[in-house]
């Protein structure tokens, strides 16, 4: 099953400046914009290795590492060490909904997805995987930790970590206005064993992060191939969470449908109606508002629109879905993601697989009004508003050995990225 290590972390040192300066987001929601925001706030801001631009990124990515280490802008902890990540933060500001969500930074064997130790949830792109693939060859190390779920019914591990935290004050703590980040170092021998063995037993499930895994088994196979000897390639960096914490949220990624040669919303409205209930709302948020009360009460079902009303569409009979897809387990069958795709976008709008996975004729955002606004200003088509995948659904069909289209999730709020870093070199 699952094991775990400490590391020597690269982390930055008292010269580099504020730490909420040097931080990030995940490289592949940074549009160019923030980068250089980010940029503007420090010149070490850990984006020019996560997201290095220019004629040759990866090379500077390589050089700027290498010149920041010798600077000490990053050094390795002197002892390998386990950390705790914590995010407070808002789901609603208007409601006013605190959560936090805790989990375990460590290093993680690397584990081929045949053997079902570390589970996937969602199919990857092969663009994204090559330039994580690059990145690695240049600077050998993880500046961001793949986000995976385990199973802890007894919450033995989040007991563990709560009396950490409660021992001794985070080491950073520090607010970019929507997330408060806390992070401890834990280097006691006695609790990194403890936390070890919780781990021993069980299994890991891939929230965020499926292309970076699936690069970091590429690069061990690399380095195996080439007889080259990297320390640390076996493993790569994670931050464990409970499946069962109350901290954990799941946004809905929503579909926008453009390109297509021939578009006729009656018709496709109309042929719907085969499967679906239609049933019309005034505006976006009145179709929001239904699709969270049918959510609430297990049915599937999504919103569309196509620039002259939105419809929701609830599914008659979920047995639809068990003649059409009977290769599939239930708990797959059963994922709204999993309708749409097969009973309008593959059915009626002829958006196969290969289709989808090169986002020829279909694209993704996690926000309902960018949806609708797309639609409005003529670039896509139609859109389709989805309610969010339940994290037992993910952990469902992960355990089923299945993969969820891509974009089925999006996991609030993302980790940042610099707190830590895994330096692929050192043991």
């Amino acid at each position: 099953m699952a094991e775990i290590r400490p590391l020597q972390a690269l982390r930055y040192r008292d010269k580099a400046g504020d730490i909420a300066s040097l931080t990030c987001p995940p490289y592949d929601i940074i549009p160019p914009a923030q980068r250089e925001e980010l940029l503007s706030r420090s010149p070490y801001n850990v984006v020019r290795l996560e997201l290095p631009q220019g004629d040759d990124p990866y090379g500077e990515a390589g050089r700027t590492l290498s010149q920041w280490l010798e600077e000490g802008i990053l050094a390795p902890d002197m002892d390998p060490g386990l950390y705790i990540y914590e995010e407070e933060f808002l789901t609603q500001v208007d409601r006013g909904e605190k959560k936090k969500l805790r989990g375990l930074v460590c290093r993680v064997r690397l584990e081929d997805f045949s053997n079902g130790v570390v589970l996937p949830h969602e199919e990857t792109l092969s663009k994204a995987k090559e330039d994580r693939f690059q990145l690695m060859q240049a600077t050998h190390c993880n500046f961001s930790q793949i986000y995976s779920l385990y199973q802890d019914p007894q919450h033995v591990t989040a007991g563990r970590l709560e009396n950490l935290c409660a021992a001794t004050p985070p080491r950073y703590e520090f607010s970019d206005g929507l997330v408060t980040h806390r992070l401890w170092i834990v280097n006691d021998p006695v609790a990194i064993a403890a936390l070890q063995e919780d781990f021993a037993g069980r299994k890991l499930y891939i929230a965020d992060g499926h292309h970076r895994y699936e690069t970091a088994l590429r690069y061990r196979d690399h380095c195996q191939a080439e007889n080259r000897y990297e320390p640390g390639a076996g493993y790569v960096m994670m931050m464990l969470a409970d499946m069962e914490d109350p901290g954990l949220v799941v946004f809905p990624t929503h579909r926008l449908v453009r390109g297509l040669e021939t578009f006729d919303e009656e018709e496709l409205l109309a042929a719907c109606g085969e499967d679906f209930t239609l049933e019309p709302c005034g505006d976006r948020q009145e179709s929001q508002e239904k699709l969270l009360s049918l959510y609430e009460q297990g049915r599937h079902a999504f919103a569309f629109w196509a620039g002259k009303g939105w419809t929701v569409l609830t599914l008659k009979d979920p047995a639809v879905m068990d003649r059409l897809l009977p290769e599939k387990s239930q708990a797959y069958r059963r994922l709204d993601v999993s309708v749409l795709h097969s009973l309008v976008l593959e059915k009626f709008l002829r958006i196969d697989r290969e289709n989808m996975a090169n986002q020829k004729n279909l694209t993704y955002t996690r926000d309902a009004a960018e949806a609708e606004d797309s639609v409005r200003r003529g670039e896509s088509q139609c859109c389709f508003l989805l309610n969010p995948t339940r994290v037992e659904e993910i952990g469902q069909v992960a355990a089923a050995g299945e993969k969820m289209p891509q974009k089925s999730t999006y996991f609030y709020p993302k980790l940042i990225t610099g707190l830590v870093m895994n330096p692929l070199w050192i043991k």
